[in-house]
């Protein structure tokens, strides 16, 4: 008996010539020697697979990540493909696997989640800069030049420039360029001021203590702005030590609930 390894054989190792396997595969239930034929075909392809995982390197994946992943669209494709809709098996699986890498991009790789229609005028807008910058000294094409290349809205454009910078992400460890001092990314950032709350509070009290009668504003005042004991301020007014705890407790009491009040 012929074996599959041998009808298999083509000239070009990425496109070997699988279409008798595929019409046998057809014929058989699932089971053991079907599995057995697809593994084989897979194998065939398995050169064309990693040609196309390599157009993808250098984009901030581990070239065997790559290859494992187009692997897997690989068997995706040889487990769909129909042979008797009349298209030959390369042109599926060429765009199975290459669709099954862009997913792998687009899903695992990207430092910031974007919506899918960003990352896909991030990757045009990516491809333009390529295409109009025919020198490492041209200049960076700009908003109108790339729209008019693509077709694209000025838009469209921007939010895709937006983007590019989404894939990856960057350490607040990481010193600024041109920082020789250690001063780095979480140095520039800011952080919200304890004191802001105070002011507010405070400029929304002024007009409540200037309206409270004389004795309530000067007890305030000597209790919290002198720090005067209760004990003291009660002789220094001729009251009670009791009268004075009152007092200072029913006037912030009071103060509190129309300084919320205006809040509110």
């Amino acid at each position: 008996m012929t074996s599959v390894r041998a009808q298999i054989r083509h000239p070009h190792e990425d496109a070997p010539d699988t279409s008798a396997v595929f019409r046998r595969i057809g014929t058989l239930p699932d089971g053991p020697s079907k599995e057995a034929l697809r593994e084989e075909v897979v194998r065939a392809w398995m050169p064309m697979a990693e040609r196309l995982a390599l157009q993808f390197r250098n984009r901030g994946e581990a070239t065997e990540d790559l290859r494992q992943v187009a692997m897997l669209g690989l068997v995706k494709a040889v487990r769909r493909y129909d042979p008797d809709r009349g298209s030959a098996f390369e042109s599926y699986a060429v765009p199975t696997v290459v669709g099954e890498v862009k997913r792998h991009f687009r899903d695992h790789l990207w430092g910031l989640h974007v919506p899918r229609r960003v990352q896909e005028l991030r990757n045009r807008v990516r491809t333009a800069v390529q295409e109009l910058t025919r020198a490492p000294d041209d200049r960076v094409p700009g908003v109108a030049e790339i729209a008019a290349h693509t077709g694209m809205s000025e838009e469209d454009v921007r939010v895709g420039m937006e983007a590019l910078g989404s894939f990856t992400t960057l350490s607040l460890d990481a010193e600024l360029r041109g920082a020789d001092d250690g001063y780095a990314l979480v140095d520039t950032l800011g952080a919200a001021e304890p004191a802001y709350e105070r002011v507010v509070q405070r400029e929304s009290l002024k007009p409540r203590l200037r309206a409270l009668p004389e004795r309530e504003r000067e007890i305030l005042y000597l209790r919290f702005f002198c720090g005067e004991t209760q004990s003291r301020i009660a002789d220094r007014m001729g009251i009670s030590q009791m009268h004075v705890s009152r007092l200072i407790s029913r006037t912030c009491a009071r103060l509190g609930e129309q300084v919320g009040a205006d809040a509110s």
